[in-house]
């Protein structure tokens, strides 16, 4: 099995932030994951820390990639897909076997693993529309699997993140359409992303926060004047204030103090308390911790 110590993490990343991690391990498979996962009970799972704000001073424990956990198999309109299989590859070759419901992972930097595990969306689709169900490591069990209803979805969440449960395949159920339907979906997403959200050539995380029932957290940060809010070596988009762009040498704590002046803002003007989409690991930079513990309220 693949495995680094001390490895330097930051141009993995999204956001081309992160120190190093102490120990890495890149299972290729179910039984891998188990391998390591007994060995490292406490390591931080991901796909490809496309949602992840990794510490500028690292991190000392044991992080879990899934990226090389790529087996994809169509059966039919059930099409099976491992963690790390990135989103946009599973929804062009969906597109390419006549079948709809992965539209909107062509334009998400994602991989399968996580999209599941936030319950990923756009333009009126979504992961609990399609899963049949998904395979699951569970601390108690070892590898189970779990239905849809099993799965607890709800808006951007699962039970994934309410339980220390880590997804290692899905299998999807689509419906047959024609191409030319699929391919205009597809069309859409497109264009939505490259006129309202950054592209993956800015360094960035993807949305920041969620938008909290019935509103949006675009809206009320531009109205609580974010937009083009510089700390250190990062900004708030000035085309939607959701985004924080790292402009090359920004580092976590600059991105952890964007976050706060955009929670307080928004908290102050509007008494909405916004929960970070974005996930953070880290835990040696005191600063940052005392920050965390205000915007994850643990």
């Amino acid at each position: 099995m693949d495995y680094k110590e001390n490895f330097d993490v930051k141009k993995l990343t999204s956001f081309k932030i992160g120190g190093k991690i102490a120990r890495v391990y890149f299972p290729e498979n179910v039984a891998e994951f188990v391998q390591v996962i007994e060995k490292e009970p406490s390591a931080f799972v991901a796909g490809n820390l496309s949602n992840v704000l990794v510490s500028s001073d690292g991190y000392d424990g044991a992080v879990i990639l899934t990226k090389k956990m790529d087996n994809i198999s169509f059966d039919g309109n059930i099409v099976t897909a491992g963690a790390g299989v990135r989103g946009t590859k599973l929804s062009k070759l969906a597109l390419e076997n006549h079948l709809s419901g992965l539209e909107f992972m062509v334009a998400f930097p994602g991989s399968v693993g996580g999209e599941v595990f936030m319950n990923a969306g756009a333009h009126g689709q979504m992961i609990a529309d399609v899963l049949k169900s998904a395979k699951v490591y569970c601390p108690e069990k070892g590898v189970i699997t779990l239905s849809n209803s099993d799965m607890e979805f709800s808006y951007r969440t699962s039970i994934c993140q309410r339980k220390p449960y880590s997804v290692l395949e899905a299998e999807f159920e689509l419906k047959e359409k024609s191409t030319d339907e699929i391919q205009a979906k597809m069309d859409e997403n497109l264009s939505f992303r490259l006129s309202k959200q950054p592209s993956l050539t800015l360094p960035n995380c993807g949305s920041t926060f969620r938008n909290p029932e019935g509103n949006s957290a675009g809206r009320l940060l531009e109205e609580a004047g974010m937009k083009g809010f510089v700390s250190g070596g990062v900004h708030v988009w000035e085309n939607h204030a959701n985004f924080i762009i790292n402009d090359n040498d920004g580092t976590s704590l600059d991105v952890l103090t964007v976050m706060y002046e955009m929670y307080k803002r928004v908290k102050e003007k509007f008494n909405i308390k916004l929960k970070p989409e974005v996930r953070y690991l880290g835990g040696k930079n005191e600063k940052e911790v005392e920050l965390c513990k205000i915007l994850y309220q643990k």
